[in-house]
C-alpha cells in the first residue's frame, strides 16, 4: 500500500510540476514577472493541482476536514517541501542565472528536492488514517483454556 500511494504520489507530483513549470512560464515570459514572484504565484497553482489528484487518487477515502480545511491544511503541509524547492531552484537560477525557456529545468530540480519532505507531509499529517483502539481481547474461558 504505500509503494502504491508513493506512485500515485509521484505521478500527482508530475501533473504539479506541469502546472508549475507552464504557470511560472506564462507569468514569466507572458507578463514579465521577475522569476521569484513569479515561482510563488506558480506554487500555489501546482500545490492546489496535486492537491486536487491526491485527495481524489492517491489518498482518496480518507476526509477529516472540509475540502476547504483540507485544501489549507495541504498548502500548509507542501510549504515545508516548498522551501526545499525554492532553495534549490533559487540556487539554479542565481547560480547559473537561469531564464526564461531554462527556467524549467530549476523547476524541476527543485521538484525533486521537496519531494521527499512533501510526501511524508501527505501520508503522515494530511491523509493519515485515524487510529482507533482496539479494546483488549478477553481471556477464554478455563475450558477453552485447556
Amino acid at each position: 500500500m504505500a509503494m502504491r500511494s508513493f506512485v500515485m504520489f509521484c505521478i500527482g507530483g508530475v501533473i504539479g510540476f506541469i502546472v508549475d513549470a507552464g504557470v511560472l512560464q506564462i507569468l514569466v515570459t507572458g507578463f514579465a514577472w521577475d522569476r521569484f514572484s513569479a515561482r510563488l504565484i506558480s506554487f500555489l497553482f501546482a500545490a492546489t493541482a496535486t492537491w486536487l489528484f491526491n485527495r481524489n487518487y492517491t489518498f482518496r477515502g480518507r476526509r477529516r476536514h472540509s475540502r476547504l480545511g483540507e485544501w489549507a491544511r495541504y498548502v500548509l503541509a507542501m510549504s515545508g517541501g516548498f522551501a526545499c524547492n525554492f532553495a534549490a531552484y533559487s540556487a539554479l537560477v542565481l547560480a547559473f542565472n537561469v531564464d526564461r525557456q531554462w527556467l524549467v529545468l530549476a523547476v524541476a530540480a527543485g521538484s525533486v528536492a521537496g519531494l521527499g519532505v512533501n510526501y511524508f507531509a501527505s501520508r503522515y499529517w494530511i491523509y493519515r488514517k485515524a487510529h482507533h483502539p482496539q479494546a483488549p481481547a478477553e481471556p477464554a474461558p478455563a475450558a477453552e483454556q485447556e
